[in-house]
Formats: structure tokens, C-alpha cells, sequence
């Protein structure tokens, strides 16, 4: 590291303990932000690595059945009030 960056990270430090709770995960969400688009504008010049994405979950078939429904007019044209902005 150069004395530059060293200087940089205390002083940043510095602020991040002056912020409120709520701000400093907010601007660690915002740090998590750009290294993930640095990452993906140029993966090659990067030093940090990135982990591997989770494996898709499996879909469990039947699991919400019965707790949806739909009317019997589902299909019927909608009135002209409806498009009109009078209903």
C-alpha cells in the first residue's frame, strides 16, 4: 500500500465513525454496489474475487395450491368507464 492509500483509509475510517448506524450500512451497501460494478465492467483488472452466485432454489409444485382464484369474467372486455377513469 502506498502512504497515499494508507492516508485515504484513515480518513475515510475517520468519517465512517462519526456517521449514524443506519448511514454507515448504507454506505457499505453503496461500497458492495461498486465493487460489483467494477467487477463486472472490467473482471480482469479486479484484485477482489467474486463469490459465486447461490444455486438456484428448486420450485415445489402445489406449494401456494388453492389460495389463488380467478372470476368467472376474467376474459370479458373491460367497461368504457374503466378506460375513461370514471370507475
Amino acid at each position: 500500500m502506498t502512504s497515499q492509500t494508507i492516508e485515504l483509509l484513515e480518513d475515510l475510517l475517520g468519517k465512517l465513525q462519526h456517521l449514524l448506524p443506519e448511514n454507515q450500512q448504507l454506505l457499505l451497501t453503496f461500497a458492495e454496489f461498486l465493487l460489483e460494478r467494477q467487477m463486472r465492467s472490467s473482471p480482469e483488472n479486479t484484485s477482489v474475487e467474486a463469490a459465486p452466485p447461490p444455486p438456484p432454489q428448486q420450485r415445489v409444485l402445489g406449494l401456494h395450491q388453492g389460495m389463488g382464484w380467478m372470476s368467472e369474467d376474467f376474459n370479458e372486455p373491460l367497461p368504457d368507464a374503466f378506460w375513461l377513469g370514471e370507475a
